[in-house]
């Protein structure tokens, strides 16, 4: 993409299925939606985009993005990751805390966003972590990461469980001071110590240690209580059992502040696929059962689970490529998880299209609190937009995405939708299905 189709400050885009409901055309100045409606005038010297045939969503935000950076800049940095956002239709990602050094001060924190800000493909909003080093034993620096230029609003040890309730109670009271979040990686670790893989049929069978789901649960049904008892705010990373989605049920009955995500891998792949022995479908929390699945979208197709979250997990190639005892657990996610929403809500009609904007770009801006994000397309709002061809499909190549890791467990499976065109404040970071820049 040469820069001087780059510094395009102006788009039509014509013929477009606003959020699947209605055609219109959509006009762009200076990075905000001008007008939206039929037969528009394009604004002077603007780019004409034909979305003929094409859905246009608000961009999509994920609430769970490992970018590595600083640290393992081997398996992904804030680049790579970005542009890998970008393909898949994102505007905003949420990068966790397990870098190294932990993003557990103002500091670090900082320098993931900048480095967001310097790529300049999505916004990145540093999640920070609970305890320091994700040790689980000192409070980190939550007030200094929530007032430093990075303006830290989530804050999570994912990977690690913040087990002590004594440590979660107290976490929680303080964030209430600036609107904060506990974003909670849901695992009693003295119920998984060695796990494996799911425990149930297959573990059995394979003769590998099981994670069981009541580990997920019993951590779940603690931290919601603890929250009612505090009016703090929660959420739940990666559900991923069917017991998890009825204590969830439960807790928003209560009217307790409580919200949770799924990821996609958990609402297609089983626990069936450990049986290959490849690692590259060993996950933290592990693929469960089918009655699991079926819960699963059950749950977010009724708003039980509130958003998608792709928690993409690039690794080098030494952490996957080896037995499966010794490999990270992990997978890609960010450019496949539309496709599989598509695939697993959308074509079973679980979900519209309005649908997957709820639950892939305005829920999750709604709870990260990220301003410009997760808005439909209006006069006067940002031009955070993402086109899709729901006709299309494709297979997915490891060796063509856009991430320094290949970990996919999707790969040589075809996918419906693409992702057309993605726009940033009004700049095309995707068109036509490839990166800008």
């Amino acid at each position: 993409m040469s820069r001087e189709r780059e510094a395009v400050n102006s788009w039509l885009i014509k013929n477009a299925s606003v959020l699947g409901r209605r055609n219109a055309d959509i006009a762009i100045t200076d990075g905000v939606i001008t007008a939206v409606g039929e037969g528009l005038d394009a604004p002077e010297g603007a780019e004409i985009l034909d979305a003929s045939g094409l859905v246009a969503l608000p961009g999509l935000v994920d609430l769970h993005t490992h970018l590595r950076e600083p640290g393992r800049e081997d398996a992904e940095t804030v680049e790579s990751g970005s542009r890998a956002a970008a393909l898949g239709g994102y505007t905003a990602v949420c990068a966790m805390a397990n870098t190294s050094p932990v993003a557990d001060t103002a500091g670090v924190v900082e320098q993931v966003w900048r480095l967001g800000r310097d790529a300049g493909l999505v916004d990145v909003q540093p999640i920070g972590a609970v305890t320091v080093g994700l040790a689980g034993e000192q409070m980190a620096e939550l007030g200094a990461m929530a007032d430093s230029a990075a303006k830290v609003r989530i804050f999570s040890d994912d990977g690690f469980c913040v087990a002590d309730p004594k440590m979660m109670r107290r976490a929680l009271e303080y964030v209430k001071a600036f609107g904060g979040v506990i974003a909670q990686h849901a695992e009693e670790p003295r119920l998984t110590g060695g796990a494996q893989m799911h425990e149930g049929e297959y573990s059995a069978r394979l003769g590998l240690a099981g994670w069981p789901a009541v580990a997920e649960e019993a951590i779940i049904a603690r931290d919601c209580l603890l929250t009612g008892h505090v009016d703090s705010r929660l959420h739940v990373c990666h559900v991923s059992t069917a017991g998890s989605v009825e204590i969830l049920r439960w807790a928003k009955s209560k009217g307790w502040r409580v919200t949770a995500e799924v990821c996609p891998h958990h609402l297609l792949l089983t626990d069936e696929r450990a049986a290959t022995y490849d690692p590259v479908n060993k996950v933290n929390p592990p693929l469960r059962t089918d009655a699991d699945i079926e819960a699963l979208r059950a749950g977010l197709a009724e708003g039980v689970i509130d958003a998608v979250a792709t928690d993409h997990a690039p690794h080098a190639a030494e952490d996957k490529e080896c037995e499966w005892a010794a490999a990270r657990p992990g997978m890609l996610g960010l450019q496949t998880a539309l496709s599989i929403v598509v695939k697993t809500m959308v074509e079973p009609g679980l979900l519209d299209w309005d649908g997957v904007a709820e639950r892939m770009s305005r829920t999750p801006a709604r709870i990260a609190g990220l301003e410009g994000h997760g808005l439909d397309p209006a006069p006067g709002v940002p031009a955070n937009l993402t086109l899709i061809d729901p006709n299309a499909s494709w297979t997915v190549v490891p060796n063509e995405l856009a991430s320094l890791s290949r970990n996919t467990p999707y790969s040589a499976m075809t996918f419906p939708a693409t992702v057309r065109a993605t726009f940033l404040r009004g700049e095309a970071t995707v068109l036509d299905g490839k990166a800008t820049k």
